[in-house]
């Protein structure tokens, strides 16, 4: 279950119709999932793919901006937008080790489509650590499953918990994995959506909060991933964030910078060995030029639109409410899942949940 199906309202704005970033128009989301045995090793792994919109990212780029929390990760793609301000591909997140072979497959599918044309392109790939349950080593994750997920892209609901790039990973020593929210502002603050797509594998339990409360200081007698080895909290959380509001660049910086309050709203964000790498691009501009250098006739210039800074407030607490109630929804979502050496990775039970929150008197403000 959701937390909303549970009666969990995360702040006090409203989801769009899938509370998920696809309630963006054009934004569309696919898995590829690995859940097999291979040479003898246990494999649950895979990736996500986020498309920005309808059509071809390089022909319809979107302005964007990214900003990391914490460094101990890894993306690709990145320096080109924090210096041009635009993606131009497809974004995918995985596991740490399957990076390269992503960014290649998608290079090879884009090389595919440009035919004859002499172009580059960079594809934007996200990561966190999947080795506690996942053969990370065996680098499972190649061409075929950049494929699929590709191919499965769609608009509409979009699953959650231990699927594409999320199958292998805890969040606050739960099953954690993909989550998704969304929120659409009043008419008055002018009808945009901001939706957010999370890989959550972060966090220590005891730290753990929802909607406010500390529900993971009463949650300590549950099996813990981290109980014989390991460090709690030794895993990343990467963000996507997307908007159809017409920001420009670095509006789209300061949008990505809020998913650090979502974070730190469920009590993560503090850890030396978490990577928090954040991205968020916004598709209100439509007629954004391609970024193909071999392409003649583009004007000197374009007319642009964007949001007034006086009026950008709103975006921003969607942006943090989105990713924190997207970090609970992975972790309602999770399903439980035991590592090759015996670890389990427990599901977070929706009225174990609550029942936590009733203790703590949550419902009866």
């Amino acid at each position: 279950m959701r937390a909303r199906e549970l009666g969990i309202s995360i702040g006090l704005g409203t989801p769009g119709q899938f509370n998920a970033i696809t309630d963006v128009p054009g934004v569309r989301v696919g898995h590829s999932t690995i859940c097999e045995e291979r040479n003898g090793k246990q494999v649950r792994t895979g990736v996500t793919i986020v498309q920005p919109r309808s059509g071809s990212p390089r022909m319809q780029p979107c302005f964007a901006g990214c900003h990391v929390l914490n460094g101990n990760g890894d993306a690709t793609g990145l320096e080109w937008i924090r210096e041009a301000g635009l993606l131009t591909t497809p974004v995918a997140i995985t596991n740490t080790h399957s990076v390269g072979a992503v960014r290649d497959a998608l290079i090879n599918c884009e090389r595919g489509q440009g035919g004859d044309a002499i172009y580059w392109c960079m594809p934007v790939v996200m990561e966190t650590f999947d080795g506690l349950l996942n053969d990370i080593w065996g680098q499972h994750v190649g061409p075929e499953q950049v494929n699929e997920a590709l191919a499965l892209a769609r608009g509409g609901v979009v699953v959650e918990g231990a699927v594409g790039g999320g199958t292998g990973m805890i969040c606050h020593e739960f099953k954690g994995g993909i989550g998704t929210a969304s929120r659409r502002l009043p008419a008055d603050q002018g009808s945009w959506t901001v939706g957010a797509l999370v890989q959550a594998n972060h966090g220590m339990r005891r730290e753990l909060r929802v909607d406010g409360y500390p529900v993971g200081r009463l949650l300590g007698e549950i099996e813990s991933p981290f109980a014989d080895s390991g460090t709690p909290g030794m895993g990343s959380i990467v963000v996507v964030i997307a908007t159809d509001a017409p920001l420009l660049p670095h509006q789209c910086q300061r949008l990505a910078q809020r998913a650090s309050i979502g974070i730190a709203r469920t009590g993560g964000g503090t850890e030396d060995s978490s990577g928090d790498i954040f991205l968020a691009f916004a598709t209100g501009n439509h007629d954004i030029p391609p970024a193909d250098y071999a392409r003649k006739g583009l004007p000197l210039s374009t007319t642009v639109d964007m949001v007034n800074n006086d009026h950008i407030s709103p975006l921003f607490a969607a942006a943090a409410e989105a990713v924190e109630e997207a970090i609970i929804n992975a972790l309602l979502a999770g399903r439980e899942m035991v590592s090759e050496d015996g670890r389990r990775a427990p599901s977070l039970d929706g009225q174990t949940l609550l029942g936590a929150l009733r203790t703590l008197g949550w419902g009866k403000l």
